[in-house]
């Protein structure tokens, strides 16, 4: 049983990282963007959430409007930092978007405070009960599920549908989409739409944990987040997926296995074994040899 309850663990926790990591790939597949500021896609709808809280709105009311808070945001951002800056280098980029995400965690700590805010959450969310004896709580279960299904609505946006199939050939030759008459703006903000309410999911879920909101909470999620994406292989919406799943696997297990003494080392062990698995494969697991710039 102790089995079944850390795979349960693995996969709500992973259900997360996949959630981020795609986020980031599908980004990053149009624009060779590795957008370090969707941490703050993380971190503006939790204050969202806040906010409403304060309010006095239903639970279900502001993590709604969070999700709508984290789709403005990422097109925001795309409009106005990314898209001057859409045709320079990649080191341009990703300036930009550590630059972007210092100014906001700057503001909100300006604006509000650099403190944790508490942001209770509802009660049914925070149950749990017993099945075949195994302890599942509710969050578990909206994130394992949230995550299968944003899964296959994407996959069938990407699939069945011309925004997403012109966003696939964006993926393989931007120029050449372009000139095929698609409309590059429209595919670039649709990709930031997308990364933003996956962005929102995975913020709803982490607080729904945590049940506190702070400037930098965006930071760390995304880092692990970015290390799945590589783990799977840049370019691969696939790849960012099954990386996420792994990396939660991977540090359900070892907060569970290592001895008490050692347990605060987990995230810095399972960079090295990612580290140690990207030896053996450069470009990820589904990573292809050679990526097209965009």
């Amino acid at each position: 049983m102790e089995a079944g309850q850390q795979i349960l663990n693995a996969l709500s926790v992973g259900g997360v990282y996949a959630l981020l990591a795609l986020g980031l790939a599908i980004v990053f597949s149009i624009l060779h963007l590795v957008n370090f500021a969707h941490g703050e896609l993380i971190t503006l709808p939790a204050y969202a959430m806040y906010g409403m809280y304060l309010l006095g709105l239903p639970w279900a009311v502001f993590a709604t409007i969070s999700i709508l808070v984290g789709v403005v945001a990422a097109l925001a951002m795309e409009r106005i930092a990314f898209r001057p800056v859409r045709d320079a280098s990649p080191a341009t980029l990703l300036l930009t978007s550590l630059g972007l995400s210092i100014i906001i965690q700057a503001l909100l700590q300006m604006l509000i405070s650099p403190r944790e805010r508490a942001v209770p959450q509802p009660e049914w969310l925070l149950r749990s009960f017993e099945v075949a004896g195994l302890r599942i709580q509710v969050v578990q279960l909206l994130a394992i599920g949230v995550t299968i299904v944003s899964l296959v609505v994407l996959t069938m946006v990407l699939q069945r549908t011309r925004i997403g199939l012109a966003m696939r050939a964006a993926a393989e030759d931007f120029d050449a989409t372009r000139l095929m008459g698609i409309g590059a703006n429209r595919v670039v903000a649709v990709a930031f739409a997308i990364s933003g309410l996956l962005a929102s999911l995975a913020a709803i879920l982490l607080l729904a944990r945590r049940g506190t909101v702070h400037p930098s909470m965006g930071l760390l999620p995304v880092l692990t987040a970015f290390v799945a994406t590589v783990l799977g292989g840049f370019g691969s919406l696939a790849g960012a997926a099954v990386g996420g799943f792994l990396l939660g696997f991977a540090e359900v297990a070892l907060r569970a296995w290592l001895p008490q003494d050692v347990a605060g080392f987990t995230q810095g062990l399972l960079f090295a074994m990612v580290g140690f698995v990207l030896f053996l494969r450069p470009n990820g697991l589904f990573g292809r040899a050679e990526v097209v710039r965009a």
